[in-house]
């Protein structure tokens, strides 16, 4: 290197130290790193300008920090009081996607020029405190996906300049304030315990807005409308009113009386306990021939629309299951129990019910797929599962068995898969028993009602949701030798976590009859070209499938209607059509128009995620990478995990190429 060069590099370095924040500012950054344990290096250098660090970013002159983003680079803990409010210029703060502690710092409701604060997603405790009423310049503000508990503060009201409040998958309660704000844009407080009436100064956003609460009631939510308050009826004329002032004592024989009434109720109590210890002891003792003898009375009974009991009528798709039931109860020969599968310790769901709740559960058929018919089932005690009545199963109960316990032990350790709880075997009735994840599939999300005036898939959210199907679909791979065999948006579930969204129906090719693959059959524009036997997928197929899913992601477009393709004559796949405009250089026209119309700076993390997608749906299975390599392709795109700052997400403006590259390091 020339002693040119050298001289510029020396002076660039004392301009920067001289342009260097305060020092009071640099030991408050270095503490709160020092004082907060962490699982990803940020290489702050201590010989380095604080300016230059990951995610610290200072005004036009470096004289003063100004935003610092670490977004979902493993920041376990409390924040360490008197650090973070040393900054006294910031004015973007971004520590969502950590598992933070403890209450809301409050050393940052005291920051003056703060705009945007940003700690969703970690696991924040205790009340929002009334003080964030002081953040006076605050514009966004992001507190959902924590377990913040207590009342919604009127305090907010406060902020004058609030544009966007986000609240939502916490456990607050109590009732709304009506809080007022001119410039709001974006209001969410769903998935918590809020109950009452939503205040007319809230009541114009939309009803995704308040979902989750049941007890919220009135517009914008029309199927919750508040119930009027009834007075108590007067009493008629000529009744006299009882006078709390007269107290009148009980006379001899009236307490004698009630002696003697409590003492018989407690004798016939006693009688009836020992004859229903007599008559359990002798069902006890003849339980199967009882159960032969004894036909049940009702099967598993559908609920009408009203949510009421149904005697005798059912609908043609509510008879299947009641007939499911009764066969599957009636077989008293080869009667089999219930048996439970999987992890049922103290961190799952541990689940007590049997067959004969099943049958009694009140139930409503969620859809039909390729392995069966799916029910969601709500048992007498409140539990909610779904029952997968499974058709044309074509193995011994031996390998029925091993096939549906293997899956659910892959699917205990792994958050990215539904869990499989039981199953119920015998000659002509084959169940499944699942979680029941109320969020709804992807495909219903992306697909169902569009142009409704719903909310669109935003890009984080469709991201996260790539990201969760390659880890579940990886998870079956490495630490299992599994094949899913079935991915697809319908068999991707949601959950309010966005980083939860778990994948069901795998690992079920086994127990059903070889059928061939089909152009336009059940495989539903996910199957791979090379895979002629649906009942033998291969990890290759499996990656194929999801690089389907995520050109599904991408272009809104469903797999399974891939002939209704606007400009395509016939019936032509997705991934063949996406090939054709890339191949045009239309690449622009792939992507969906919701996402386009969103905007957010967010068009290189879609190419990149496309180029990823069309990777995986290649001709030859040997050019696709493994499910791991997808994790590792899509986490380094983003998807909210150690990603560099999306600002899309956050309201703020986009970064340039520098500044994201120096986003979080693995």
């Amino acid at each position: 290197m020339g002693a040119p060069v050298q001289l510029l590099l020396v002076l660039a370095a004392v301009a920067c130290a001289a342009a260097e924040p305060p020092q009071q500012e640099r030991s408050a950054l270095q503490a709160f790193l020092a004082g907060t344990p962490h699982e990803r290096a940020l290489g702050w250098n201590a010989s380095v300008p604080a300016c230059a660090w990951t995610g610290v970013r200072c005004d036009a002159a470096n004289a003063t920090v100004v935003e610092l983003h670490l977004p979902g680079i493993g920041l376990i803990g409390g924040v360490p009081p008197g650090t973070l409010g040393g900054l006294r210029g910031l004015e973007v703060l971004s520590l969502r996607d950590n598992r933070l502690l403890g209450d809301i710092p409050r050393d940052l409701l005291g920051l003056p020029r703060l705009r945007s604060l940003y700690l969703q997603g970690n696991l924040l405790t205790g009340a929002i405190p009334a003080e964030v009423g002081r953040l006076a310049s605050l514009e966004h503000l992001a507190l959902s996906r924590n377990n913040l508990t207590g009342a919604v503060p009127s305090a907010l009201s406060n902020l004058t300049r609030l544009q966007s409040l986000r609240l939502d998958a916490n456990r607050l309660s109590g009732s709304l304030p009506s809080l007022s704000f001119r410039r709001l844009e974006v209001f969410n407080v769903s998935y918590n315990d809020l109950n009452g009436s939503i205040p007319s100064t809230l009541a114009s956003f939309p009803p995704e807005s308040f979902a989750g609460n049941v007890h919220l009631c009135g517009p914008p939510l029309m199927d919750q409308p508040c119930q009027p308050f009834s007075s108590p009826a007067p009493s008629p004329p000529g009744v006299p009113v009882p006078s709390s002032k007269k107290k009148r004592k009980l006379s001899g024989a009236a307490v004698v009386a009630i002696a003697v009434g409590a003492g018989a109720a407690a004798l016939l109590a006693l009688v009836l306990l020992v004859l229903c210890a007599v008559h359990h002891h002798r069902r006890a003792a003849t339980g199967e021939e009882e159960e032969k003898t004894t036909p049940p009375t009702r099967g598993l009974t559908p609920s009408t629309a009203s949510g009421e009991m149904t005697g005798g009528e059912f609908t043609s798709s509510s008879k299947d299951i009641s007939v499911a039931a009764a066969a599957a109860a009636g077989r008293a020969a080869e009667r089999s129990r219930l048996v439970f599968v999987g992890n049922q310790g103290p961190a799952q769901h541990h689940y007590s019910f049997d067959l004969e709740d099943l049958l009694r559960a009140s139930a409503e058929v969620l859809g039909k797929g390729s392995l069966g018919t799916s029910y969601k089932a709500v048992l007498e005690e409140g539990t909610t599962v779904v029952v997968k009545r499974l058709r044309d199963v074509a193995v011994a109960r031996r390998e029925f068995a091993a096939c549906v316990e293997a899956a659910a032990g892959a699917a205990a350790e792994h958050r990215n898969l539904v869990p499989l709880r039981g199953y119920y075997y015998s000659k002509d009735e084959k169940l499944l028993v699942v979680d029941y994840l109320p969020g709804g599939s992807l495909s219903a999300r992306l697909h169902g009602g569009r142009g409704t005036g719903r909310t669109p898939m935003d890009w984080e959210a469709r991201m996260r949701t790539a990201l969760c199907a390659a880890r579940g679909v990886a998870h079956l791979h490495t630490a299992h030798s599994l094949v899913h065999g079935n991915v697809k948006s319908s068999n991707l579930l949601l959950r309010p976590d966005p980083d939860a969204a778990a994948l069901s129906d795998y690992c079920l090719h086994q127990i059903f009859p070889p059928a061939p693959a089909r152009p336009g059959g059940s495989g539903g524009g996910y199957r791979a070209p090379e895979l002629v036997d649906a009942r033998r997928p291969t990890f290759r197929s499996d990656v194929y499938s999801l690089g389907v899913l995520f050109l599904e992601l991408l272009t809104g477009k469903s797999p399974a209607h891939h002939a209704s393709l606007e400009g395509v004559d016939g019936a032509v796949d997705l991934p063949r059509w996406v090939q054709s405009v890339v191949r045009e250089e239309w690449t622009a026209e792939v992507f969906d128009a919701e996402l386009v119309r969103m905007g957010g700076g967010a068009e290189e993390e879609m190419v990149a995620l496309l180029q990823v997608a069309m990777a995986c749906v290649s001709t030859a299975p040997d050019a696709r990478p493994d499910a791991a390599d997808v994790v590792r392709m899509v986490e380094e795109i983003g998807g909210g995990h150690g990603r560099a700052t999306t600002e899309e997400s956050e309201g703020t403006r986009g970064a340039s190429e520098e500044e994201r590259s120096r986003g979080p390091t693995p």
